[in-house]
Order: C-alpha cells, then structure tokens, then sequence
C-alpha cells in the first residue's frame, strides 16, 4: 500500500517550514492578550525556548506536563518540547488535587509548567500540599520530593513564581546563552515516529490514561483534517477549545499548523468573545462541540456581530442535532462545517466528512475513513467483521493508532488486539456509502459536551463520601450536553439526607466539576443480575424517565 497519506514530519520542521513560506503570515492570535505572531516570530520564539529547556535540563524523552488554560505560552511549550525530543503531557485544567497527584504519579513527569490556577482553584498551591518541598526548593534547586519522586522542577506561567517555583521568563532568558547550533544538532537527531505527546483520557474503562502519541500520529491526523476543510495559508481558525484536549491539539492547532493557517486563540470559553473576536480578526472558520453552537446561536446580540467572513468548521464531541447544523450553516455562513469522529488513543480523527457533503450526511454520519485508516465493524463478543448496515463495534487500524497506554501494558492489550486494531467502545454501522454511523457505546462511558468521564472514578469519589455504602453513576439524555451524569446512592442509613448539594460540595475538591453528578437520588437497593452485578442498563432506564433533558 502507498504511503503518501503521510506526512513524514516533526512539529518543530513543520513549523520551521511554516517560518520559511510564509514568514510574514499570521500564525498565532491572542487578542484579549494583545499577542500576535507571525510564523517566523513564533519560530523564533519557540527556538528561545527550547533551548530554555535545555538549560533547564530537559533531555529527550522527559515528560513535560503542563497545566494551564489556553494561554499564550502553552503552544510554546509544546513546540519547543517537539524541538527537543521532550513529551509534552496534557493536564485538565478541571483537574484537582487528587487528579494533578495521579497523573504527575502516574506519567512519571520530571517538569511541570503550570499556571497560577483557574476558577478559584489554585494549581500552584494543590501541587506544593502534595509535595511541601517545593515551596523550601533554592532557585536554581532540583525539587526533592517523596510524593512525586520524578518532578525534577517547576515553571511558573506568571511574573512572580512563588517560592521553589521558576518564572517562565527566567527559562527565555538562560535559554539566550544556549548556541542555537545545539539545539539545531538534537532537533535533526529527531524521527517523526518518536512519541511527542501523552493525552490522559479515561478511554473505556478505569482511570486515566496516558496515549502515547507521536509527531506522525498528530501531525498527519492534522493534515487530513485541515484538508478536509480546505484550510489554506489564508484561513483564520477561532479556537475557543482547550489545547488539553485532542479536539484543541490537534484538530486545531495541528490541522492549522499543517496548512499555515493562522489560529486565533481564547483564553477559556465564552461565546461572546468569540462573535467579538470573529468579527474583529475575520475569522473564517470556528471550532466547537454543539452545545458551543448552540450558545453562540442563543446569545441575545447574536444579530449585532458581522460573521460573513465565516466558512468552516468543525462540530465534534457529541451528536449534532439537525436543528443546531442548520442554524450554523445558514446564520453563521458556516457552509463548510465538516464533523469529525474519533478518540484520544486514534489521534483523535478516524472519520471525517467533507465541505461537499449534504447536510443529511453531516447530520445522521460521522463521515468517512480518513487516509490511511482501515475502519471495521464487528460483533463485540466473536470479534468477526459484520456485513454493512449491520450494527456492531467500531474498531480502527491505521497510522492513527497510539502507541499504547504509558506503563500500562495490560490496558493497551485490552484496547488495542493482536491484529492491531483499537477497539472504541462504540457501536456503529456503515450506510450505503460507506458513512459511518455511530448509533450508542457497548461500554458504559459517558460523554458530556465532549469530555469522556468514564463512571469508575466517579463511583469511586462518592464511596468515600461519609455515610454512603454503594453507588452507581449512568448517564442521563440531555438535549444541551448530550449526557450528564446521574448517581444512584445506597447510604449506610436508609433515613440519611442525602442531596445533589451535599454530594457535589464532597465532591468538588476531588474530581473535576463536569464529572460530578448533576443528578443523586437515594435509593435501598440496586437491580441486580442473578450473578450480583449492577444492571445498570435499567438504572440507565430509571435515570432517563427521572431526569431526562432535565426534567425536574
């Protein structure tokens, strides 16, 4: 088979060539920031850094964690990182204490670039109580710290780094007396088949898990999608989705990288700021789950903004109803709207479609298989491969596939079989035209505006929660989010008061915000199989007819 569906490229080279064509041309935006980039400023930049981090000590094969919003120094970081041969490890920015202490335990990070926090939740403080030897660390120090044995140093994304912390613009500067002729040496030791990136996600079962994904992974993944949309050196893409998340990374920031399209980046969400800042930079393409189209579609001076320089897209994360696809496509201009479907362990994109498209397609499919990958679906117990029209699981064989699970060999072999094909959890069928159509999952993972939450680590939180003896946690149809989460309580005391606000006040200092349940209903006992296991289909069931698009 040909491979020229690849793009045998690292994203440090791609974007040097960036630098080259098209030196003069926007490549970076942050206007509520006041940061603009041209591509070769922000190579530049970038070069700064990266040898920043070799005066630091970062050697190839590091894990580089960072954890912050869309900020204007985290594309930096992964671009210097990628220069260097470092992987750059993505952190939730709704991660709290216990999450940010499993994952830095977890992927063995030996750096950490984090902001000061975000909503009231200090990251610098949750990151010192698990290891108080950072606030007593000398400048210049190594962190020395039981709890997180690999954490060698910690960057902070602001002026004043607090105390055993270095401020980011200290890591520019020592990088200033760093030949640029030894950066340039370990950059062309690099392969595009060497991991970049580890993009935790709670995939289908457990806790979360490191996709180790390399520059080939998202970097062609990138091409194809920007294809897809017919992204060009003159494209504007707002980009209102986080970076920590495939959707950002790499739908994003990679297909805009690919096709030196200029990317205009938001800090967080907020629907007003993006028709503002459509407007204002002339944007030409937005990227979205459909619960952000809808928002942006209700916002009550929706009609004040001029969004005719509109024409692309990407809608993902969750169905898109018919309604919200029309809207978008006729009051936003956004003709080219593409869907894409896919997970954190394939790069993200298996399935796309295209600007030719109907709106019958872009509404009831999830596209094709892109270039490059082999798409199958097959019984989900005997494995054989199912005639089409017939309903069974999606599975994905192709350049897109992760390298595995970071030290988790037994979770890799479970998701990934022996033929190489990942396994996703969902069912799907073809049409006749060989679309695919995703029609529900065979596990129990939920997805809420197009985060995956998978029910284990939720159940496991609220076990702890004093006075309660079991829990099951299911989804629930909701017409803004596509799920929410419901939980169903056994308490040791049947007559325990027990609401969604005591569970969501234990909850809140452990696990993220969009993981808590939005619904809790005490009940004695759970349906159970005649081998004692939770028919959490009937639950599922109960939960629909209780709470479904937020019945109260």
């Amino acid at each position: 088979m040909s491979k020229d569906y690849l793009v045998n490229m690292t994203v440090g080279r791609v974007l040097e060539r960036n630098a080259r064509e098209h030196p003069d041309g926007d490549a970076l935006i942050y206007p509520n920031r006041g940061v603009r980039h041209t591509w070769a400023s922000l190579n530049e930049e970038v070069d700064r850094l990266a040898r920043g981090l070799m005066a630091m000590g970062v050697k190839k094969g590091d894990r580089v964690a960072i954890w912050a919003t869309n900020v204007p120094e985290w594309l930096n970081v992964l671009y210097a990182a990628s220069k260097i041969g470092a992987l750059l490890v993505t952190v939730n920015t709704h991660y709290r204490k216990n999450e940010i202490n499993y994952l830095l335990t977890q992927s063995e990070s030996n750096y950490l670039f984090l902001m000061d926090g975000f909503r009231g939740f200090s990251y610098a403080g949750a990151v010192s109580e698990i290891a108080p030897e950072i606030p007593l660390t000398a400048p210049g120090d190594e962190i020395k710290s039981g709890a997180l044995p690999h954490l060698k140093k910690v960057v902070f994304l602001g002026d004043e780094a607090p105390a055993g912390m270095t401020a980011y613009r200290e890591v520019l500067e020592t990088g200033d007396g760093v030949p640029l002729e030894d950066l340039e040496k370990i950059s062309a030791s690099l392969h595009y088949d060497d991991i970049i990136n580890m993009q935790y996600t709670s995939g289908t079962t457990g806790f979360p898990k490191g996709a180790m994904l390399t520059h080939q992974n998202i970097v062609t993944n990138g091409y194809w999608i920007g294809f897809h949309q017919g992204l060009t050196s003159e494209d504007r893409i707002c980009l209102p989705v986080p970076l920590f998340h495939c959707f950002g990374l790499v739908l994003g920031a990679m297909a805009a990288l690919n096709h030196a399209s200029a990317m205009v980046v938001l800090d967080i969400y907020s629907a007003l700021d993006i028709l503002v800042n459509v407007e204002k930079e002339k944007c030409t393409g937005i990227y979205g789950v459909p619960t952000m189209f809808i928002t942006l579609l209700e916002q009550k001076s929706f009609s004040r903004f001029d969004l005719s320089s509109l024409r692309t897209g990407i809608m993902a994360g969750s169905p898109c109803p018919v309604k919200t696809m029309s809207e978008t496509i006729e009051r936003m201009h956004m003709r080219d709207i593409t869907i894409c479907f896919g997970m954190t362990e394939t790069s993200p994109v298996v399935s796309q479609t295209t600007t030719k498209d109907s709106l019958e397609k872009k509404t009831g499919t999830v596209g094709r298989a892109m270039p490059g990958v082999e798409l199958r679906i097959v019984d989900p117990e005997t494995r054989e491969e199912l005639p089409d029209g017939q309903i069974g699981e999606v599975v994905v064989r192709g350049y897109v596939n992760m390298r595995g699970y970071y030290n988790m060999p037994e979770a890799t072999a479970e998701i990934l079989d022996s033929d190489g094909w990942i396994h996703t959890g969902d069912l799907g069928k073809f049409d006749e035209d060989k679309y695919l159509v995703i029609t529900g999952r065979w596990k129990d993972m939920i997805i809420r505006a197009g985060e995956n939450i998978y029910p284990t680590e939720v159940e496991e939180a609220i076990r702890h929660m004093p006075g309660v003896s079991d829990v099951a946690v299911v989804s629930v149809p909701s017409k803004l989010h596509g799920e929410e989460l419901g939980a169903f309580v056994i308490p040791h005391d049947p007559n325990m008061e027990l609401t969604v606000r005591h569970v969501k006040t234990y909850l809140r200092p452990l696990i993220s915000g969009y993981k808590i349940p939005r619904f809790v209903k005490v009940v004695e006992a759970f349906p159970l199989t005649a081998s004692g296991k939770i028919q959490k289909f009937k639950l599922r069931e109960t939960a629909a007819e209780l709470w479904g698009t937020y019945k109260k």
